[in-house]
């Protein structure tokens, strides 16, 4: 019997583009009907669960959905995070054909309020940063109740009700993911968990990382053009010091990525640790992504940004997908994490 493609990297795994064909172009449809493909593929739909002790190959095949397409892989990563909230809170099941996403942006300015009714719950407001706005059929969204913040998964099939807002999107990064607002008129929704129940949870940061695990597939599609020329030869003393700085970094963050899956396998339920691994995760595979864009760009100088429409797509998408990450404020977070585990250890060592 003949083995079945499979998407995870490694001796016997086989790369995204073996199995998809060329990654898509800019138009935003390309993108929609690559990412309905995938969530089609078994790869994707039998990946495993964070926690179910194969973490390590979930986030190995996400790193390598966003080493072929980043908009792609990040519209990929929202579905099976999509997947693994509801697994882990009870929801109804991804059925074939879904294509779900996760609205879960609390800028400042007015919430989307849910209101329970004799039919059931409804939302309403707009809903800002919403990627997938016109390519999802469902989504996961977090709304204001009168019991606090909750999540309810919202059909998007009636478009009166869950209107999408082109526009607003000035950048060329991650264009492509039609990440808009999108305004809830009286949208039907079903409660997933209580309140708080999506943020209260080991499964939050260990989606965390997935995003991480993105970036760092991103990475990866970065460093491809310099790498390809170190192995034809054709590159300085200076663009040698450049990739063996990048090589480095990415190695490290995927040497983190693989020590973040074992602890989330060990101990697939502890919130505040699981909170401790994906902000100690995100930041290392966050400087590595920044320290090869920077280290490309030196080494390569300019033409592959202005002459390589793909290189210069995969450079405009990671510069905006890292801005996922809240920079100093996260760093300022891990810190405090760190330093209260320090502190409560010097009192153990004390008593």
């Amino acid at each position: 019997m003949s083995r079945r493609p499979d998407l995870l990297p490694g001796p016997v795994g086989r790369e995204p583009r073996s199995v998809l064909g060329e990654p898509p172009g800019r138009r935003v449809e390309d993108v929609a009907a690559a990412v309905r493909a995938v969530v089609a593929l078994p790869d994707v739909t039998d990946v495993p669960l964070p926690g179910s002790g194969r973490t390590a190959g979930r986030w190995a095949l996400l790193r390598a959905l966003a080493r072929w397409d980043v908009a792609a892989g990040r519209l990929v990563e929202a579905h099976l995070d999509a997947a693994a909230i509801l697994a882990e809170l009870g929801g109804a099941p991804v059925l074939p054909g879904q294509v779900w996403a996760v609205w879960a942006a609390e800028p400042p300015g007015p919430a989307v309020a849910a209101t329970p009714g004799p039919d059931g719950w409804t939302l309403r407001g707009r809903k800002p940063w919403c990627s997938g706005a016109a390519a999802s059929t469902h989504a996961l969204v977090t709304a204001t109740a009168d019991d606090g913040r909750r999540l309810f998964a919202v059909p998007l099939a009636d478009r009166d009700r869950t209107r999408p807002v082109p526009g607003g999107w000035a950048a060329a990064g991650m264009a492509q993911t039609q990440t808009w607002s999108v305004d809830l008129d009286d949208a039907p929704a079903v409660p997933v968990g209580g309140p708080r129940a999506y943020l209260d949870r080991a499964g939050f940061w260990h989606g965390g990382v997935g995003v991480a695990a993105c970036w760092l597939g991103g990475a990866d599609a970065v460093l491809a053009p310099l790498a390809a020329r170190a192995a034809s030869g054709r590159l300085d003393p200076h663009g040698l010091a450049h990739l063996g700085a990048a090589a480095a970094a990415v190695h490290a963050a995927g040497a983190v990525l693989a020590a973040a899956a074992a602890d989330v396998d060990a101990d697939p339920h502890d919130a505040a640790g699981a909170e401790v691994v994906a902000r100690r995760a995100r930041a290392v595979v966050e400087h590595a992504a920044t320290t090869v864009l920077d280290r490309v760009g030196r080494a390569l100088g300019a033409a592959p940004l202005c002459l390589d429409a793909g290189h210069a797509r995969r450079v405009e998408d990671l510069t905006v997908y890292l801005r996922q990450s809240h920079a100093e404020r996260d760093l300022e977070v891990l810190g405090t994490l760190v330093a209260a585990s320090l502190a409560g250890s010097l009192a153990g060592a004390a008593s």
